[in-house]
């Protein structure tokens, strides 16, 4: 028989049962090391010794079976209350789950050493509580009888041979084993068949059964290419969201429609006392019914519209949703190892502790909890080095012997709240001076001065740690540095409190998925960004009068102390900004000494952005970190703010911060001269964009010509470029409605046209066009040097 390309063999289903059972003795040893009479605990780990058994020797892995059996007859002793899993002894088992959890096949001679100490330990141990007369089994292949029931009659048990399966088989004749295996166990109970068989395929169709139900529940996918679905799911969600302002343009085409229908009742009524030709009065009447039945149409169709709209959006953030649901896994399937190492770490330190943890069901980014393992663990073996005391100083400061350390985890405010706290002695905050003096980062006078929560913050530094002597648990200063750069790297924050004499908390906020973004939206140079709202302190409107220059520097008062003030402008090195009112907009950034006031053109709101990761071909581009889709379909940048400080500091030292003027930047003395661009094709409204802003115009972008119509009367514009073929309104309409409003008919306006045809050239300049640009045919140059003619330069 031929394999399938994707069956896996039946080694491979060993190998996951394999970590799957390990992880079910792991808890249930963890449980019986609480309470070693647990029964529930104890069925639990002999049922996955015994599913492991047969599992194992189905595939021919002897030391899997000879281990699993060592194990199970561990926990029929204890079930049947011959023996008490003392913390020795489950020390001993759990150095079996950790052979368990890595063993495959018998060609590893380490692991049949390791199996073979470890077994030999476990018999020792069961000899020591057998009944008299009673020997340690040693049988590899007990009957079908002991299959069947396998807790009764164990310890008097004859031996069996084991069936001889190859330790690596071929994955044809294993799934034909298992096939024969499922056909022996359909036959019925009075015919003759082979017990062992039997008794094997109960084993393996149990095994297998577990794996393909686990597999049901959950499905191993690559990680770029969920990534990709939620990318098309936010465009998804975005695209939708396009529908309802379009649906409320239409709306505006039914009132004009309606103001039409009015007007032609009118003129009905007016002709109505006249004796009009019986051709032009059919004509008139065959208008009006037209209209009431263009009226009537319309209705329903932008009642369609809704409806579609209602829908679309619905399903569109259903879809988005779901998708970003596969991107979550529960708080508990990044923490499995801890309670073990917990355990492992207080022993070894001789402390008793107990392990609580909370909110293993939170769901979480499967992102950042990857990125979790190495900090939480850093966190929980510092809470019990240096936080929890040994029994005898707890009982002597009249605390229980045993202490608590507890890890909390869940959504509160729109973010991930991870939380590690213990009830030990707190932070020594004078051991921490001198610790601080000692590594000469701050000198005793300094220290003196310094709050609780500054020198709290010296914990974070590389290398710091309050133990003289490096131990192997701590003492190397790599605890919660690490925890910090993980944290930052995510974008999130770490605190931590404590109460001398009654414990230590510290405490992560993370945000919930690193897909999603919670930003705030400014403008700089007419260009939206966002700036993650994590890194964000506060936002500010700060009159001129209020930034002073300090050292050739600008700065203003900010929570009691002095902040640097730059530009946005400066920082992505565009266009300066022009004078504008007696206040600016503001966004601090940063921590300690590295925070600055950043002026930006103007705030735009807070908005949720998907996070869609720039092209790995661009490289690492300085100050931004990814993109995004506004709502209207429009690209966003999103800001690397730790760019930013890094910029704010290369610009410091190299003495190129400009000096502010009346709290912005230096700007031309006139303001920047408008330019509204008008094109429903994305790809050329940024192009043309992006090249009018970078030579310093001001611009301002219309999706089509009823957009840029509307544009041109609410706001004042130096120039006009628009393309022909738009929805709504055409270019060549909207050129005509511009020359004929007296108001704007000096306006000068340019076509930029894909097609170069000559009769959009004559309708164009016939409408009273300025210029016509093809733009099969025109460069950067081009374009600029017809912006230059027309209206000159920006600042001219």
């Amino acid at each position: 028989m031929t394999d399938e390309p994707r069956r896996p063999s039946l080694i491979d289903l060993f190998r996951e049962e394999a970590r799957t059972q390990a992880r079910v003795l792991n808890d249930g040893l963890l449980a019986l090391d609480r309470a070693p009479r647990d029964a529930a605990a104890l069925e639990a780990c002999m049922r996955a010794a015994h599913s492991l058994k047969g599992a194992a020797r189905i595939v021919g892995v002897q030391v899997g079976v000879e281990l699993a059996h060592a194990m199970e007859d561990c926990f029929v002793a204890a079930q049947e209350g011959r023996a008490l899993l003392d913390p020795a002894w489950v020390d001993e088992l759990l150095r079996g789950v950790d052979i368990v959890a890595r063993i495959g096949n018998d060609e590893d001679d380490s692991a049949r050493a390791a199996v073979g100490a470890c077994v030999a330990s476990l018999q020792a141990r069961m000899a020591a509580v057998l009944p008299h007369g009673a020997v340690v089994r040693q049988d590899v292949a007990p009957p079908a009888a002991e299959v069947s029931e396998p807790v009764a009659g164990r310890a008097a048990e004859p031996p069996a041979p084991a069936p001889s399966v190859s330790a690596s088989p071929d994955p044809d004749a294993a799934f034909n084993l298992l096939a024969d295996a499922l056909r022996a166990e359909a036959t019925p109970q009075h015919a003759p068949d082979n017990t062992a068989s039997r008794a094997s395929a109960s084993n393996i169709t149990s095994s297998a059964s577990s794996i393909a139900a686990e597999s049901g529940r959950m499905l191993r996918v690559r990680a770029d290419n969920l990534d990709r679905l939620l990318s098309l799911s936010g465009e998804s969600l975005v695209e939708s969201r396009w529908l309802k302002p379009f649906a409320q343009s239409m709306l505006r085409v039914k009132r004009v429609h309606r103001d039409s229908t009015r007007a032609l009742d009118q003129l009905h009524e007016t002709l109505a006392d006249l004796k009009l030709d019986p051709r032009a009065q059919a004509a008139l009447e065959e208008v009006r019914r037209l209209t009431a039945e263009s009226q009537h149409l319309l209705a329903e169709r932008l009642a369609d519209l809704e409806s579609f709209d209602r829908r679309s959006t619905h399903l569109s953030q259903q879809l988005y949703d779901a998708a970003l649901q596969c991107r979550m896994r529960p708080f508990g399937d990044g923490t499995a190892g801890l309670a073990r190492m917990v355990r492992d770490v207080a022993r070894s330190l001789g402390k008793k502790v107990r392990w609580q943890l909370v909110g293993e069901s939170t769901q979480v980014d499967r992102d950042i909890l990857d990125l979790l393992e190495a900090p939480l663990g850093h966190m929980l073996r510092n809470a019990l080095d240096h936080g929890i005391e040994a029994p005898a100083v707890r009982l002597a400061r009249g605390k229980p012997e045993e202490g608590t350390l507890t890890l909390d985890a869940r959504h509160t405010a729109g973010a991930l709240l991870i939380t590690v706290s213990d009830d030990g002695a707190g932070i020594d905050l004078d051991a921490l001076r001198a610790s601080i003096v000692r590594k000469k980062l701050a000198s005793e006078e300094t220290v003196a001065r310094l709050s609780e929560a500054e020198l709290l913050e010296f914990l974070f530094l590389p290398g710091f740690s309050l133990r003289d002597q490096v131990t192997e648990v701590s003492g190397r200063g790599v605890g919660l540095d690490a925890v910090h750069d993980v944290v930052k790297r995510v974008r999130g924050t770490v605190r931590i409190a404590h109460e001398p004499g009654l414990g230590t908390r510290v405490q992560l906020q993370l945000p919930l998925t690193l897909s999603v973004i919670r930003s705030l939206l400014i403008e700089v140079a007419g260009e939206p960004y966002a700036v993650p709202l994590a890194h964000v302190n506060r936002t500010l409107h700060v009159s001129r009068a209020e930034i002073e220059l300090l050292e050739g520097h600008q700065h203003i008062a900010f929570s009691g102390r002095r902040i640097g003030v730059v530009t946005a402008h400066q920082i992505l090195d565009t266009a300066p900004p022009a004078d504008g009112g007696d206040t600016v907009s503001m966004i601090v950034v940063g921590d300690g000494a590295q925070t600055y006031g950043v002026v930006v053109d103007r705030f735009l709101g807070e908005r949720m952005l998907v996070v869609q990761p720039l092209d790995p071909r661009l490289g690492k581009i300085r100050n931004i970190t990814a993109g995004a889709l506004m709502e209207n379909g429009d690209p966003v940048l999103i800001a690397d703010v730790d760019d930013w400080l890094r910029s704010v500091e290369r610009l410091v030292a190299g003495g190129d911060l400009r000096r502010m003027h009346n709290g912005v930047a230096h700007a031309a003395q006139r303001a920047a001269r408008r330019v509204l661009v008008v094109d429903d094709s994305l790809t050329v409204r940024e192009l043309e964009r992006k090249l009018l802003a970078t030579r310093g115009y001001d611009v301002t972008i219309a999706v089509d010509g009823m957009d840029g119509w509307n544009a041109v009367r609410g706001e004042r514009f130096d120039l006009v470029i628009t393309d022909i073929d738009m929805p709504r309104m055409d270019g060549i309409e909207l050129v005509t409605l511009i020359k004929r409003d007296p108001q704007l008919q000096s306006l000068p306006v340019m076509i930029v046209s894909y097609k170069d045809r000559e009769e959009d050239r004559r309708a164009g300049l016939n409408a009273g066009a300025d210029y016509y640009l093809a733009k099969g045919s025109f460069h950067d140059e081009a374009l600029l040097d017809a912006v230059r003619d027309l209206i000159g330069e920006a600042y001219g």
